[in-house]
C-alpha cells in the first residue's frame, strides 16, 4: 500500500485554543486532580482544574502588567517539573507563544534559540540557568529580551502580584484572542546536524490531535488515570502528552531525574508512562542482571522467552495450552514482581523516538505492559501514527491517528499530512517549501505500510550508507539489534563508501561490575580496561554475529571497535531526545574508524 488516510472523529470549533482544554475541565462537578505536586516530606498532593486554572491566570496577568503582548514570544527553560506546566498554560493565557528551551543546552544554543524566535520574556529554574541567559544577552544576540523570570525563590509570586491589577475581563479577552489555526509553540529541532530549526506548531495542532488520539485511547487516557513525566517537557513527546493529559483530565506528575525512575513509580503508582526505546531497554536488562545476580537467571530468560512467545500467540489469534499454564506460572513467579516494581497499577506505556523492536515490544506485552509504540517528529507534534490498545501490531508504529495521513514516496521516504503537521519553521520560508510537495511533509524517514494501514519504519533516508561498491544498508536495522544486549550501551554502524560495514559500540558501565564477576573477572575492572578484555569482546563478537544473521553477507558488520566512555548528551554525542549526533561521534572516534579501515580487511 502507498498511502492511507484515516479521517477525524472529532471536529474541533475554529475559535478553540489550547487554554479551553483546562476551562472544560475546571468546569466539571468533579473538578478532576490535573497534576500532582510531591512536597518535601515526598508527600504527592493534588492539584485541582479550578485551581491550576487561576494560579495560570494570575501568572498570565502578571506576564500582562510587565507588557508581555498577544503573540510574544517567552522562552522555558526548566527541568521536569510542576511549574515548567504551570508557565506554559499561563504563556498560553497571556495570549503569547512559548519557545522551549533544553535545560542543559549551552549558552549558545540558549542564545540561538531565544534571539532566533525573538523572545521578549524567558522563564527559568535556577540562577544557572539564568546566567545561561544573562551571559547570551552579553553575547548582544538577545536584544529583545526584557525579562528574566525564575521558577524557584520568589519570583513567581511578585509576577502574580504584578498582575493583580488586571481585570478578569481583561485576562478572558487576551486568552481568547488565539484560535485553531495561531501559533502555540516554536520548537527548535533538537538538531543532530546543523543549526536548529524553530518548528511553529499551532493550537489547533495540539487541540485537533489530542482530541482525536483521546477518541482512539479511551483506555488509557481518562479522567483518574495517572501518569509520572520524566521526558524533557521541551521535547514534543512529552509536551503532546502534556496538553493531551489535561484534554483527558489525566493526573499528571513530574520527575527530573530518570535515576529516581522506579522509586517514583513505586510511590506515585501510574497507569500508564510514556518512554523512549532506551527506557524500556534498561529496564529489561536491570532485571535481567538482577536475576543473574541473585541466581535466577535462567529461570528470566525462560521467563522472558515464555512472554515473548505468549505475545506473539496472542496476536496471531490462538495460545496453546501448555504456552498458557507456563505464561501463568510465570507470572507468578516473575512477572507479577516486575509489575510490582513498576507501582503494581501501569497497563500501558506510550514509546516514540526511535524504534522499540519487536523482541522488547513482545517481551513487555507479555507480562501484561501493552507498549503502544507511535511515530512521530517535532514537525508532526509527535505521532502521526501510534498502535492502540484496540488496533495494535508490534513491530510497527501504528496506523495513522484520525485526521492523520501517510504516503509512502517512490523512494520509500515517508510523508505525512493532517491535523498533526506543522504550518512551517518560523521565518525561514526556504526550508518550508523545501519540506512540503503538494501539501505532503517531507520526514526524512523510510518505511512501508501493510495492507491494514500499519506503518514499519526500516531507516533514516540521510543515514542509509551506501559502501563502495554501492550496496545500501540501513544501520538501523543492525543498531537496534546489537543495543538490545545488556553489555552494550550504545552502537553507530558505519561504512558509507568503505569496502565493507563496521560498527563503534559502547560498554555500559552500570551493567558492567555484574557481568565481570558473572564472568570471573574482577568487578573493579574499568571500562577503559574491559574494552581490551578477551572476554568482553568475545561477548560484544557474539552479539555482532547474531545481528549479522539478520542482513545479507553484504551488510554484515565485518570489524568492530569498543570506544572510550559513551555516547551521552553530557559528551556531545546525543541529543537531548536521546538521538545519536552520527557527525560528531565519526569526528571525535575518527581514529578509531580510520584504523579500522587502514588494517587488513576482515574476512
Amino acid at each position: 500500500m502507498r498511502e492511507f488516510t484515516v479521517p477525524p472523529l472529532v471536529e474541533v470549533p475554529r475559535d478553540t485554543n489550547i487554554t479551553d482544554l483546562v476551562l472544560r475541565q475546571a468546569a466539571k462537578a468533579s473538578n478532576p486532580a490535573l497534576f500532582s505536586r510531591r512536597d518535601g516530606e515526598g508527600t504527592w498532593n493534588t492539584v485541582s482544574a479550578r485551581s491550576f486554572r487561576d494560579d495560570a491566570v494570575a501568572l498570565a496577568k502578571g506576564m500582562m502588567a510587565s507588557g508581555i503582548q498577544a503573540g510574544d514570544r517567552v522562552g522555558i527553560m526548566a527541568r521536569t517539573r510542576y511549574e515548567w506546566a504551570l508557565v506554559d498554560f499561563a504563556i498560553w493565557f497571556a495570549g503569547a507563544v512559548s519557545v522551549p528551551v533544553y535545560e542543559t543546552s549551552s549558552p549558545s544554543q540558549v542564545a540561538w534559540n531565544l534571539s532566533d524566535s525573538g523572545a521578549a520574556a524567558v522563564f527559568v529554574e535556577h540562577a544557572r540557568h539564568e546566567n545561561a541567559v544573562r551571559s547570551a544577552v552579553d553575547s548582544g544576540g538577545l536584544t529583545g529580551l526584557r525579562h528574566v523570570w525564575q521558577l524557584e525563590g520568589s519570583a513567581l509570586d511578585v509576577l502574580r502580584e504584578a498582575g493583580s491589577g488586571v481585570s478578569d475581563e481583561a485576562a478572558e479577552q487576551r486568552r481568547a484572542t488565539a484560535g485553531l489555526d495561531d501559533l502555540a509553540t516554536i520548537i527548535y529541532t533538537s538538531g543532530t546536524t546543523g543549526r536548529p530549526k524553530g518548528c511553529e506548531l499551532t493550537h489547533g495542532n495540539f487541540v485537533d490531535l489530542a482530541e482525536n488520539a483521546l477518541a482512539s485511547l479511551p483506555e488509557v487516557a481518562y479522567e483518574g488515570a495517572q501518569t509520572i513525566m520524566f521526558l524533557p517537557l521541551a521535547h514534543v513527546f512529552a509536551r503532546f502528552i502534556s496538553v493531551l493529559a489535561v484534554a483527558a483530565g489525566v493526573t499528571v506528575a513530574h520527575t527530573p531525574d530518570i535515576k529516581n525512575l522506579l522509586p517514583d513509580l513505586q510511590g506515585f503508582k501510574p497507569t500508564f508512562i510514556l518512554a523512549v526505546p532506551r527506557v524500556f531497554e534498561k529496564v529489561y536488562n536491570a532485571s535481567a542482571m538482577k536475576a543473574e545476580d541473585g541466581g535466577k537467571g535462567k529461570i528470566f530468560h525462560r521467563a522472558a522467552e515464555t512472554a515473548i512467545a505468549y505475545s506473539k500467540a496472542r496476536q496471531s489469534g490462538s495460545v496453546p495450552l501448555l504456552l498458557r499454564a507456563r505464561h501463568t506460572l510465570f507470572d507468578k513467579l516473575v512477572y507479577g514482581k516486575l509489575r510490582v516494581a513498576m507501582g503494581g497499577r501501569i497497563t500501558h506505556a506510550v514509546s516514540g523516538g526511535g524504534p522499540l523492536g519487536e523482541r522488547l515490544g513482545h517481551f513487555f506485552q507479555g507480562i501484561g505492559l501493552q507498549i503502544l509504540e507511535g511515530y512521530g517528529l517535532t514537525e508532526t507534534t509527535a505521532p502521526v501514527t501510534v498502535n492502540t490498545p484496540s488496533l495494535i501490531r508490534i513491530g510497527t508504529v501504528g496506523a495513522p491517528l484520525p485526521g492523520n495521513a501517510v504516503r509512502i514516496a517512490d523512494d520509500g521516504e515517508i510523508l505525512a499530512k493532517g491535523v498533526c503537521v506543522m504550518r512551517g519553521y518560523y521565518e525561514r520560508e526556504d526550508l518550508t517549501r523545501e519540506a512540503f510537495t503538494d501539501g505532503w511533509f517531507h520526514t526524512g524517514d523510510m518505511g512501508e505500510l501493510d495492507a491494514q494501514g500499519y506503518l514499519r519504519i526500516t531507516g533514516r533516508k540521510k543515514e542509509i550508507i551506501v559502501t563502495a561498491g554501492g550496496k545500501n544498508v540501513v544501520p538501523a536495522l543492525l543498531e537496534d539489534q546489537i543495543r538490545s544486549d545488556a553489555l552494550v550501551s550504545q552502537c553507530l554502524v558505519i561504512g558509507d563508501n568503505r569496502p565493507f560495514i563496521a560498527a563503534l559500540v559502547t560498554l555500559d558501565e552500570e551493567v558492567l561490575p555484574g557481568w565481570l564477576e558473572r564472568h570471573g573477572l574482577p568487578a573493579s575492572t574499568t571500562a577503559e580496561q574491559a574494552r581490551d578484555n578477551a572476554k568482553v569482546r568475545e561477548t560484544v563478537q557474539a552479539v555482532i554475529d547474531a545481528a549479522n544473521t539478520s542482513v545479507s553477507q553484504a551488510e554484515a558488520i565485518k570489524a568492530f571497535r569498543i570506544v572510550p566512555g559513551d555516547f551521552t548528551e553530557a559528551s556531545g554525542h546525543l541529543t537531548p531526545s536521546m538521538k545519536v549526533k552520527r557527525d560528531q561521534v565519526l569526528k571525535d572516534f575518527g581514529d578509531y574508524v580510520e584504523e579500522m579501515y587502514s588494517a587488513k580487511k576482515p574476512a
